[in-house]
């Protein structure tokens, strides 16, 4: 078809070298589909060479400790996906002596592996005729075919896979996949994309009927929640600190932090000066109490935004089980209070 030939073509000339096209590995592709998931591969990039130089085998990765691997995770958020890779790693390597499953249907009873991913190894690894269907698909596809389903609605996944299968080579399914994602991320992208140095610019209906910038159509998101985090970043005359791990589930499970008081609002100094001296420690355990961000540190995650300050309370008092900087900063944290540490250097 032509759609599939014009597609190839420009991807064989256009992609860009990435470590996991050039391997049929699927502990690689695996690996390397879970980062990027919710990333961009800019980023997701430096974290796939570390991880793969920490944990060159599934068998390294399920012998990690979570820690290490939530370490080395630091920074590309959504930490679920860091957890379930691990649990993957440990069963594929004690529950199938280091073998994945080879075919879609079994690849998605692993946990953390959903449709996408499962049809993105089934595909790249066994070259499995299965379409990958993601945002760049749909982007591709809606605008192409001038297909104006909600791709919010349920049903939405399944008619654009079945379009999909209708236009992918069954002799080469996975170089259409690369290639359709490929153009998806680097020419057919959100926003202003160049659709007159497009392969597609005399064929595609978005295009003819000026409906570039309207496909996809994409429902608006749920409304999104404010949460107010102030972090009590204590300190003893030795320099050492407090942290607690994070074991409730919700955002940032099984990271550590620093002792929380969650409010409705922003609150002044005083209300969290009272809150440390009647929840935390004796009124004569306290030096002092410092606030180091007057102004808070947004930092948004997709369905909730935080509203962050630190605060510095020093103690007259050592603190017992206390850890110092250099043993603090093994620890993972969620990159906001990563980026504290490493430009405050709690001391």
């Amino acid at each position: 078809m032509i759609f599939s030939n014009l597609l190839t073509h420009w991807y064989l000339q256009n992609k860009r070298d990435l470590p996991w096209r050039n391997t049929t590995n699927p502990y690689l592709i695996w690996l390397s589909e879970i980062m990027l998931q919710q990333t961009r591969v800019a980023q997701g990039l430096p974290y796939f060479n570390s991880f793969t130089a920490a944990f060159p085998t599934v068998f390294d990765l399920a012998n990690a400790h979570e820690e290490q691997v939530l370490k080395l995770w630091q920074g590309l958020g959504y930490y679920s996906r860091a957890r379930n890779l691990h649990q993957t790693a440990q069963y594929i390597a004690n529950e199938l002596s280091g073998v994945f499953p080879d075919n879609y249907i079994d690849l998605l009873k692993l946990k953390g592996v959903g449709e996408y991913t499962a049809a993105a190894i089934a595909s790249f690894s066994y070259n499995e005729v299965v379409p990958v269907v993601d945002g760049n698909v749909f982007r591709v596809l809606s605008r192409y075919f001038d297909v104006e389903t909600d791709i919010a609605a349920a049903s939405a996944k399944k008619e654009f896979t079945a379009l999909a299968f209708e236009l992918i080579p069954k002799n080469n399914p996975a170089l259409f996949n690369q290639a359709i994602m490929e153009f998806g991320a680097l020419q057919c992208v959100p926003k202003n994309p160049d659709c007159n140095n497009c392969v597609f610019n005399e064929s595609c209906a978005a295009l003819q009927k000026k409906k570039v910038a309207q496909l996809p159509v994409k429902s608006k998101k749920l409304k999104v929640r404010n949460r107010y985090f102030n972090y009590l970043v204590v300190a003893d005359a030795n320099a050492n600190t407090i942290i607690q791990k994070r074991t409730d589930k919700g955002i940032w499970h099984n990271l550590y932090e620093f002792p929380l008081i969650e409010t409705n609002q922003e609150e002044d100094f005083e209300c969290i000066a009272s809150a440390v001296q009647n929840d935390f420690f004796e009124q004569n355990s306290i030096k002092s109490i410092l606030e180091y961000n007057p102004k808070s540190i947004i930092h948004k995650l997709s369905h909730q935004h935080l509203h962050i300050k630190f605060w510095k309370v020093n103690l007259n008092e050592p603190i017992q089980n206390g850890i110092d900087n250099a043993t603090l900063k093994t620890f993972p944290f969620p990159i906001v209070i990563h980026n504290f540490i490493e430009a405050h250097c709690v001391s």
